[in-house]
């Protein structure tokens, strides 16, 4: 089906190659999935595959790539989408509609499909991804996770013979997740469909997985085979493989119900201790804020308190309402009704820029606020949009993209792009830090890197306020979780209060052993469980900002 013979691939510009001497077989209805680091060349590798590298990009391209036995040299991306779908990691940037009907039935349109099958694959992929209520919905105002299952089903409704998808669940809830992945199941399974997929949140599709291909940093294949046999080899593997490997299973488990057969022979875990009281002063309130778009109310009669020195996470379905809270509580947005109240003075009047000297903003598409030549120019930028000075190394190293420093923030990957962007919000010392879905496109060090910044920001007294769907990331570094459901806050707790034993939320390693048990240090010594020591020795090192006003 898919033949890779000795790829090369450098970006116009780049000294160092995206991809080097890739060799690849992928048999006609494979389910594949590659792993790596962010930068290690994922996105180039899938995009080698409906012919965007070399087509779109220019650079340098060496080898061949075969799919179907047309070399994508000698063919056009519009003419390998034929066979291709590809889903990429920035839906933002993949729909060329308005309504959602419209954009999945674009693709079809354009095969020269009869009306009444366009019609039939519409209602099929709505109905697959569970986004039917969408169907009439103007993209523009859809949430992140929303617009990115309108994508996978466009996608869908081509019926390609190969499905490419970079990051698809990078932005879903757990449920649309699962919907997701499930669909990508049934074609598989049902229809023969070959599935290639990136993914860093490797819990989620590994089970369905029949072959596994890691990337090195140095655009190279470091291993390929079945998931169980290169599940080894993760730096970053996920939480059932990190503790099957500290326990010597063999094999290792991919699937909770894998790891729920070994555990017989364990003594149940000891129950953890409660989390000691956290939190300063209110930095932060809203008083019964209600918000609508439209006609369509969003949040209704909101009350809540943030304080300093503690990490909140907001959680709900996608269209929950996590971003617009974020979007109130630091003007993008006004309410409808109710206020909110920075230090205890309403915020209603007062100017965007100005509430950011206190209030950073890190929205769920970091392109949207990189606008300059260098990852260095932004910081700069960020500083100077301020009024301030300082140096701008230590924010760099904060963020773990000093190295980058140089470097074309729209030339980097996603997750780069999200560390860079990290960066540029950590550049003015806000006392309040808003995050919105700050682990997409994050691999595992990244995640491990901000999971031990998030701590020591909140020990230095920043109140952070994160969107996420990232179960694991709350559960190691939140201190308070809200849990958002048709436009109210449907629960207020510590993450083993809301998280444990949910059917939803709840981590892989809370369906294997119950409880409040929710990482494997619950389960295991640290030391056993943890990391390499780079991934967080190197924030450890490094003094994080000083808060405006304390």
């Amino acid at each position: 089906m898919i033949h890779l013979e000795q790829v090369r691939y450098r970006y116009p510009g780049r000294a160092a190659p995206a991809l080097d001497d890739v060799t690849l077989e992928i048999e006609a209805g494979a389910y594949v999935v590659v792993a790596g680091p962010s930068g290690a060349g994922k996105s180039t590798l899938l995009r080698c595959l409906n012919g965007l590298v070399p087509h779109l990009h220019g650079g340098t391209f060496g080898g061949r790539v075969l799919v179907q036995g047309i070399d994508t040299r000698d063919a056009s991306p519009a003419e390998l989408s034929r066979m291709v779908g590809f889903v990429g990691q920035d839906p933002e940037r993949q729909t060329v509609m308005d309504r959602v009907a419209d954009e999945i039935a674009f693709g079809p349109e354009n095969l020269g499909l009869a009306r009444d099958e366009i019609r039939r694959r519409v209602e099929e992929a709505l109905d697959v991804l569970g986004i039917a209520d969408l169907r009439s919905r103007e993209l523009a105002a859809l949430s992140g996770g929303e617009r990115q299952r309108v994508v996978i089903a466009a996608a869908m409704a081509m019926r390609p013979s190969i499905l490419v998808l970079d990051e698809p669940t990078s932005q879903l809830d757990p449920w649309g997740a699962e919907a997701a992945l499930s669909a990508l199941d049934r074609l598989n399974a049902d229809l023969g469909t070959t599935v290639v997929i990136a993914e860093h949140r490797l819990e989620r599709v590994l089970p369905a997985a029949d072959r596994l291909v890691l990337l090195a940093a140095a655009g190279r294949v470091a291993a390929a085979g079945a998931p169980g046999a290169v599940a080894p080899a993760l730096p970053y593997p996920p939480p059932l493989v990190r503790l099957g490997r500290a326990l010597g299973w063999e094999p290792l488990p991919l699937t909770v119900r894998d790891a729920r057969r070994r555990v017989g022979d364990l003594a149940p875990p000891p129950v953890p201790a409660p989390p000691p009281s956290v939190g300063g002063a209110t930095v932060l309130e809203c008083q019964r804020l209600s918000f609508r778009y439209g006609d369509r109310p969003v949040l209704r009669d909101v009350s809540v308190s943030f304080h300093e020195g503690t990490v909140t996470a907001l959680m709900g379905r996608n269209g929950a309402g996590k971003t617009t809270l974020l979007k109130q509580l630091n003007g993008l947005l006004r309410p409808t009704a109710g206020r909110v109240r920075l230090r205890g003075q309403d915020i209603a009047g007062r100017p965007t820029q100005e509430l950011a000297r206190t209030v950073a903003y890190l929205p769920q598409n970091p392109s949207a606020i990189l606008c300059n030549e260098t990852v260095a120019d932004e910081v700069r930028f960020t500083l100077r949009a301020l009024g301030r000075r300082g140096e701008i190394t230590p924010t760099l190293e904060l963020a773990g993209v000093a190295h980058l420093a140089a470097r074309n923030p729209r030339d980097l990957s996603t997750g780069e792009r999200q560390r860079v962007a990290l960066a540029a919000v950590l550049a003015g010392q806000p006392a309040v830090l808003l995050l919105d879905e700050p682990t997409r496109g994050l691999d595992g060090e990244a995640r491990q890197r901000l999971t031990t910044l998030l701590r020591r920001l909140a020990d230095d007294g920043v109140c952070v306020i994160m969107a996420t769907h990232d179960v694991d990331l709350v559960a190691h570094c939140a201190d308070r979780v809200l849990l958002l459901g048709d436009g109210q806050i449907v629960a207020d707790g510590t993450p083993r209060q809301v998280l444990a034993g949910s059917l939803t939320y709840a981590t892989q390693i809370n369906r294997v052993f119950g409880g409040q048990v929710l990482v494997p240090e619950d389960v295991l010594p640290e030391a056993a469980v943890r990391g390499p020591a780079s991934a967080t020795d190197t924030t450890a090192r490094v003094t994080p900002p000083i808060a405006e006003g304390r």
